[in-house]
């Protein structure tokens, strides 16, 4: 069984590059940092540390470890968090993580809620685009963009919150502004604006609707993110088509476009970790999202 504490000297010494450092950094002299240290590879059984000058350096097995130990003190110190809620007759914490155009659409109502219910409750908010691999590194709730039906995982329920159809946005006197609705396959000839420079669900998702207008896009920017690609449109560089939650806040000089003959649309979906599903905290988060994708937060 590995000493934690050992742990915390050890990625102390790997990350100031000296025993005399990490001493100075901890409050210790620099022969109790020594003594970890040749307890904790005697322990494992490997060379951690090796001489570089006046000070230290891991080796690949002290990087491996070392990158380990990040993970197991990042739990220690959430359960640590916990403990200390507990006993301060706090409700605990919640972790919620959310992609990006729901931060600014949806998240301050949902952290008002449940924090003006639940003041006591400790709120950690994500950005995260994807639902991670490992079941450890998922928040509470989860806010994700998702084909109908999909699986969320053993011990996680996901719930539907909204069908987000797409619009196309384009700029100050564009022929096609001021229509109420337009054909996808209208738009095969324009300059397109990307907005999803990691290539994810919402973009391919489009790309798949225009394949079925008979097109393929032709992007003349990429740009990162809906807001810059909202800004490029309002210069006058191109449209964009992105999902109407996306579009809640306009730049001047835009206009937005109801998409039809196909309509892509994405499904947006709050994944709940079942072990905390009871919680009042995480119970307020879900109303609170429901409320918002129903509300005017999401046209």
């Amino acid at each position: 069984m590995l000493d934690v504490h050992r742990l915390r000297v050890f990625r102390s010494v790997v990350a100031s590059g000296s025993v005399q450092a990490a001493a100075a950094n901890l409050g210790y002299t620099p022969s109790a940092v020594s003594q970890h240290l040749t307890a904790l590879q005697r322990e494992t059984g490997l060379t951690l540390l090796a001489r570089a000058g006046r000070g230290l350096r891991p080796t690949a097995a002290g990087h491996a470890l070392a990158a380990e130990a990040d993970r197991v003190l990042l739990r220690l110190g959430a359960a640590e968090s916990l403990i200390a809620d507990l006993r301060a007759g706090r409700t605990g914490a919640l972790s919620i993580a959310y992609f990006a155009s729901v931060g600014a659409a949806w998240m301050p109502l949902v952290v008002r809620r449940v924090l003006t219910d639940l003041p006591g409750v400790r709120l950690d908010l994500e950005l995260r685009e994807h639902i991670p691999d490992s079941r450890e590194e998922r928040a509470d709730v989860q806010v994700v963009v998702a084909a109908a039906g999909f699986d969320p995982g053993s011990g996680f329920t996901a719930h539907h919150l909204l069908d987000d159809p797409y619009v196309a946005v384009l700029p100050a006197g564009h022929r096609l502004a001021g229509q109420g609705e337009v054909d996808l396959a209208d738009l095969a000839d324009e300059r397109w604006v990307d907005n999803d420079f990691a290539r994810g669900w919402c973009r391919a998702n489009l790309i798949e609707a225009c394949t079925a207008a008979g097109f393929n896009p032709v992007f003349r920017v990429e740009a990162h993110d809906y807001p810059t690609a909202l800004a490029f449109v309002a210069a006058g560089i191109g449209l964009t088509v992105l999902p109407a939650l996306g579009a809640a806040h306009l730049p001047d000089g835009v206009s937005c476009v109801r998409l039809v003959r196909p309509t892509p649309i994405r499904s947006i979906h709050v994944v709940v970790h079942d072990a905390v599903e009871h919680r009042p905290a995480v119970r307020t988060a879900v109303a609170a999202l429901r409320e918002a994708a129903t509300s005017g937060y999401a046209t």
